[in-house]
């Protein structure tokens, strides 16, 4: 007998071969640390630029010094591929976890050039260099926003908590309550999502800030699974909400407590983003990069974009009419 749930997906997968599949009237355009593709990453430039461009939401990712100070930045510790000493030389490996500096020492890193050679060079040619750039405080890009009078504009803040390395981080708990009290003391709760692969974060802040929603972001890969269904169907990352007693990652997020799902591109189909929604679920897909695969995603009926090129994106969405939200 064919389980309603299978029905639904197979509807979904007949829609979409069909190319039938609705695209959302609105979306949400979202700035992968800031706008990755043309300015330094999770810099203040390149949050601006992506503003520019016309983004609904800021994507960035906080890690919270030895005193205390969240910053934003996507590793655990400084990236050699983007990261020069203070007196210009380029690193030869990762640094000490962010942890475990000072803002002070932080600072004296310069983050705004490429390292050139490397693949993540060849990856962002169109990279724009801005020398003597600096990690920014979370702090900072609240008040450069404030100042443009821009009201509208949203915040996916990703939690850097790794759930296979504790070390590098503070845990969970204080993690997550660090990031809400600068959240609320900026008194931006109104316009923040808080996300994270390490869910244990995400049941934090449901838990002492319900106002927020919480994103539950997947990967399903070989150099990132945070979700363990091919194995025992277990993890340690999923705050206990595990794939073999649910059966699907929309259902535990579901199950969770969760108001979205964000979900890297090669895991994703039509079927599955039919299944989040008739579960109340909104489904982000990242990063997506190039228009085909834009094109394809929107298609699918997906809520929201995550893309280093928010450049491409616009040209895309203003030719199909589609309404960024």
């Amino acid at each position: 007998m064919t389980s309603p749930l299978n029905t639904l997906r197979f509807v979904a997968l007949a829609l979409g071969l069909a190319g039938l599949v609705g695209a959302a009237a609105a979306l949400d355009l979202q700035g992968h640390r800031g706008v990755r593709g043309l300015r330094p990453e999770n810099s203040l430039a390149s949050f601006q630029h992506a503003i520019e461009l016309g983004v609904s939401t800021l994507e960035l990712d906080i890690a919270i010094t030895r005193d205390g100070v969240l910053v934003i930045h996507h590793d655990q510790a400084l990236n050699p591929n983007h990261t020069r000493d203070a007196q210009g030389r380029w690193l030869d490996k990762a640094t000490e976890p962010i942890h475990r500096l000072s803002f002070a020492e932080l600072q004296a890193y310069d983050i705004g050039r490429i390292k050139p050679g490397t693949s993540y060079a060849r990856q962002f040619a169109e990279q724009q260099a801005i020398d003597g750039t600096r990690v920014p405080r979370l702090a900072d890009l609240f008040d450069m926003v404030k100042r443009s009078g821009n009201t509208k504009l949203r915040f996916a803040i990703e939690t850097k908590v790794n759930a296979e390395h504790p070390e590098a981080s503070l845990p969970p708990e204080p993690f997550a309550t660090a990031v809400v009290n600068e959240v609320r003391a900026a008194g931006m709760a109104g316009r923040v999502q808080i996300m994270s692969f390490d869910w244990r974060t995400l049941q934090v802040v449901q838990r002492i800030a319900p106002e927020i929603p919480t994103v539950y972001l997947t990967a399903q890969q070989s150099w990132m699974d945070n979700i363990g269904a091919k194995g025992s169907g277990s993890s340690v990352w999923t705050a206990g909400f595990q794939y073999k007693d649910h059966g699907s990652v929309p259902r535990m997020i579901k199950a969770a407590g969760g108001a979205y799902w964000s979900v890297f591109h090669g895991d994703i189909d039509a079927a599955r983003i039919a299944e989040a929604h008739a579960l109340g679920l909104k489904v982000l897909v990242w990063t997506v990069n190039d228009a085909p695969l834009m094109g394809r995603v929107i298609d699918m009926g997906a809520d929201g974009l995550i893309t280093d090129r928010a450049d491409v994106a616009r040209q895309l969405l203003d030719a199909r009419g589609v309404k960024i939200d």
